[in-house]
């Protein structure tokens, strides 16, 4: 499928691109929708391209050596993921898996040196976006290491509504399907602990849960929660 520049001028990571700048970076790329609950690529998988998120929501999660799985991250529109050579990775480290009907724009893994060297903007985009990552990886490594639980999923829950929140009616609904299971994975914590909480949240009016819906009621309430000093 071919790729619409008029898509990519509105994300941030090309925001500052022209035309014929674009054109020459997408000579190369092809789009692909993804259904929901399909895969882009899938952990240890050779990684053969690399990929910016258009339309739709991604989890990506990992496996780990002892089986158990984690959801690492969630891809938002406008985000780089699966750029395994910038990593210095032959293989993608996780599974990213379509949580809502997507559209991706893809790249041959062998044209990234060439993008970057070619393109300062975009190096420079690129390299804010890996930092973000990095960032927000040592938050929740931070949040782990030195927060009760109910601390680290109301900091989950508040990340959530701010990256992917729309309101509706009272609150702000998380735009795609996430579950307790999800939350418990992204926190380092079992289900059973994530569903007590939640439950008790929405008996206290801060959170309206559903079957794989989130909504934030009461996001002073859930702050206090999560930074009860601040």
């Amino acid at each position: 499928m071919a790729v619409d520049i008029t898509l990519l001028q509105k994300l941030p990571l090309f925001r500052q691109l022209d035309g014929p700048v674009l054109s020459r970076l997408t000579a190369r790329a092809t789009t692909r929708r993804i259904p929901r609950g399909a895969s882009v690529f899938e952990q240890g998988g050779k990684a053969s391209s690399f990929y910016l998120l258009l339309e739709g929501r991604l989890k990506v999660t990992q496996v780990t050596a002892d089986g158990q799985q984690v959801m690492v991250r969630v891809v938002h529109p406008g985000d780089l993921f699966g750029f395994a050579r910038a990593l210095n990775r032959p293989d993608y480290p996780g599974t990213a898996r379509a949580a809502v009907d997507s559209l991706v724009i893809g790249w041959p893994m062998s044209d990234w040196d060439a993008l970057v060297e070619t393109n300062p903007r975009l190096a420079i985009n690129a390299m804010q976006t890996i930092g973000q990552r990095l960032d927000e990886a040592h938050t929740r490594l931070r949040e782990m290491s030195t927060e009760e639980v109910e601390r680290r999923v109301a900091h989950a829950v508040l990340r959530l509504a701010q990256q992917a929140g729309r309101p509706e009616g009272e609150g702000v609904r998380i735009d795609f399907p996430i579950s307790r299971q999800d939350i418990a994975e992204m926190t380092g914590t079992t289900l059973h602990t994530v569903s007590r909480i939640m439950s008790g949240w929405e008996g206290r009016g801060l959170v309206r849960g559903g079957r794989q819906r989130l909504t934030l009621i009461d996001a002073p309430g859930l702050r206090q929660i999560a930074d009860p000093e601040s």
